[in-house]
């Protein structure tokens, strides 16, 4: 099967502008009590919870998507992008990804469980994605979805990868949601960078067309096929993955981890004197 970008020539036309517009937020609601931390609903599941609520989903049941902010996706929205809201506040299911948010809120008394994405997705494939399921990947490159395809047998894996800065691109975003729906895969994994894979995976719930359950997952397949070295183990438990990222691409991350990321901390105070008026 080739894996080259593409939507089959045989698909159905589909609408995916404003117009085609869900009336109500996903019907999916997540199956998990919620806690809200810094105005996110975040699921309380510990993973082998989320594995069974994500493998009991019917295959053929609307589009879902599953987020996981981590301390860059707070800082953003909290500061400068509030209009990304509506995409987390849409999700069927809200993670934890990140250890630092999870001290924070150990300290603030809330019981946030943290499930890194990157995990998750090992997990999913290995322990719940059979062979024969329609898998979809949006993002990445075909030397790394051959590479999925091989080490798990996948059977069913097609691929489509935008070009950069897609969504900004009216065109380019209909395409990567027109491959969304016509895939009609069980799981579609959104590999295109945050807020990017977001606000995609809220585009795709909100034609009402597609099915399947949505991961938002970042790097997690590069850390998989090893095209990008994750933290030792050693050094997550420690919360400092942020450090091993920013010794291996300074150039891109400095800005992210050394300015944006300390801010997580003047944000944590507001919000506890927000929480304690």
């Amino acid at each position: 099967m080739s894996l080259a970008s593409h939507v089959p020539l045989h698909a159905p036309s589909v609408n995916v502008g404003n117009e085609s517009l869900v009336s109500q937020y996903s019907q999916y609601r997540s199956p998990a009590q919620t806690f809200e931390f810094f105005d996110f609903a975040f699921s309380q599941r510990d993973q082998a919870q989320l594995l069974a609520d994500i493998e009991r989903r019917p295959t053929d049941a609307a589009f879902a998507y599953i987020v996981t902010p981590n301390v860059d996706h707070v800082v953003r929205i909290q500061r400068k992008r509030s209009d990304l809201w509506p995409i987390y506040r849409n999700a069927w299911i809200t993670l934890c990804d990140s250890r630092i948010l999870g001290k924070l809120a150990q300290r603030a008394g809330v019981p946030l469980t943290v499930v890194p994405g990157s995990d998750l997705t090992v997990a999913l494939l290995r322990d719940i994605v059979q062979a024969d399921d329609r898998i979809a990947i949006i993002g990445g490159n075909p030397a790394m979805v051959d590479t999925l395809r091989q080490r798990f047998g996948l059977s069913q894996l097609i691929h489509h990868d935008p070009p950069m800065g897609f969504i900004h691109d009216a065109h380019a975003t209909q395409n990567a949601v027109r491959f969304a729906i016509v895939a009609r895969a069980r799981y579609v994994f959104i590999a295109v960078g945050s807020p990017q894979q977001e606000m995609l995976a809220y585009r795709i719930s909100r034609t009402g067309q597609a099915v399947g359950v949505g991961l938002c997952i970042g790097a997690s397949l590069q850390f998989l096929t090893e095209e990008q070295a994750r933290a030792p183990r050693i050094l997550q438990r420690l919360c400092l993955e942020w450090l091993f990222r920013l010794t291996r691409d300074p150039r891109r991350l400095w800005r992210r981890y050394l300015v944006d990321g300390p801010l997580i901390f003047r944000i944590f105070r507001q919000w506890q004197r927000r929480r304690a008026k």
